[in-house]
């Protein structure tokens, strides 16, 4: 039997007067890396930012290993175990490489900076760079810096918003065989929303595909057929 570690239960959503998530029933299992596919404004960042406590939702249920996150505020999912890297990063552009991520420690319940290490151990470039300002990072660095300082809470689920969108070409790849090394090696769950479908083909081991706001789409990632990404992907 799979183990789930989130699972949402036909989850509403409305912005203003619009209808964005209809009754979407979401599953992610136990060490899987997770993709959320479709085109742009279906209401999979919407979806992200509700398990994150950052919109919320109309109806419906989600439950994060055993925890009702419809009654955590936002501050406390990640303290659940959810680590998140949102769309465009937001990172700290005046503080240095270091400082955004001793910000991530304060959050700690043990408040131990001993971790920094380790994610320096994961992340060498920001070592080297641990002096310089995150502002003045490339997008690729900027998006390791982004994940690190997730990574800092020792998250049981990585939640990524395009983690590829606006990195250069040679970047992405390295993006790429991070997540499978955290997924594979580390035993991390991986959420991710990502467009690029060979990107999502190297690291994911499922999919899920939003159409409108709707589930249409669902299962092992070799099970994604052309028809499907005809019907609900390509522009």
């Amino acid at each position: 039997m799979t183990d789930t570690i989130l699972d949402l239960k036909s989850v509403n959503q409305f912005y203003g007067g619009s209808h964005i998530l209809w009754d979407v029933d979401l599953a992610v299992e136990k060490g899987s890396c997770t993709c959320l596919m479709g085109r742009n404004g279906m209401g999979k960042t919407t979806l992200l930012k509700c398990v994150m406590g950052l919109l919320p939702i109309a109806s419906g249920e989600m439950i994060f290993q055993g925890n009702n996150l419809n009654k955590q505020i936002a501050e406390a999912r990640a303290g659940l175990g959810i680590g998140y890297v949102p769309q465009g990063r937001e990172i700290f552009p005046r503080l240095t490489v270091e400082e955004n991520l001793r910000v991530a420690v304060y959050a700690r319940k043990d408040k131990s900076a001993a971790i920094l290490e380790k994610i320096y151990g994961i992340f060498p470039v920001l070592k080297q760079m641990r002096k310089r300002r995150g502002g003045d990072l490339s997008g690729g660095q900027q998006q390791q810096l982004a994940i690190g300082r997730a990574l800092v809470l020792e998250p049981s689920l990585l939640v990524l918003d395009e983690p590829c969108e606006g990195i250069q070409p040679n970047i992405v790849g390295e993006i790429g065989d991070l997540i499978i090394k955290l997924n594979k090696e580390e035993g991390l769950t991986v959420l991710l929303v990502e467009q690029k479908l060979p990107f999502a083909r190297k690291v994911a081991s499922e999919f899920r595909i939003l159409d409108k706001g709707r589930v249409v789409g669902s299962g092992a990632i070799g099970e994604l057929s052309d028809d499907l990404i005809k019907h609900h992907l390509t522009v």
